[in-house]
């Protein structure tokens, strides 16, 4: 079961205002840039971002009803920026359930598997 959305809801509003700038030079961190599905305003979440090959892989520790995850299936597409790095370009994104949590590291699948979350968008690199 993934984390609840309220928890969600209250790190969108204080916790990521204030450790995301700081949370995003760590390993797998970064910025997601996408656009308001119903409002076009641009937003940045603070996201871990495993990119495997030519796909980008992200844990829904949050379930399939956040915002983020909605502006990102209604537009198709998103990017993602760490310190750093040069952006990457996502599109394509579908959704994946992997109860082996094999489509992230290995060490990020135990605390994974305690909090119990098994579903994943993966998303084709655009180049």
């Amino acid at each position: 079961m993934p984390l609840p959305l309220a928890l969600g809801r209250f790190n969108t509003r204080v916790t990521n205002r204030i450790i995301g700038p700081i949370l995003v030079r760590f390993p797998w961190y970064g910025w997601l840039f996408h656009v308001g599905r119903r409002t076009g305003r641009p937003y940045r979440t603070p996201i871990m971002l495993y990119l495997r090959g030519d796909r980008g892989v992200i844990a829904l520790t949050y379930g399939e009803r956040t915002q983020w995850l909605k502006n990102v299936l209604a537009a198709g597409s998103c990017t993602f920026e760490s310190p750093g790095d040069a952006p990457v370009h996502l599109a394509s994104p579908e959704f994946v359930h992997d109860p082996s949590r094999r489509l992230v590291p290995w060490i990020m699948r135990m605390p994974l598997a305690v909090l119990r979350v098994s579903d994943f968008v993966v998303l084709r690199v655009v180049t």
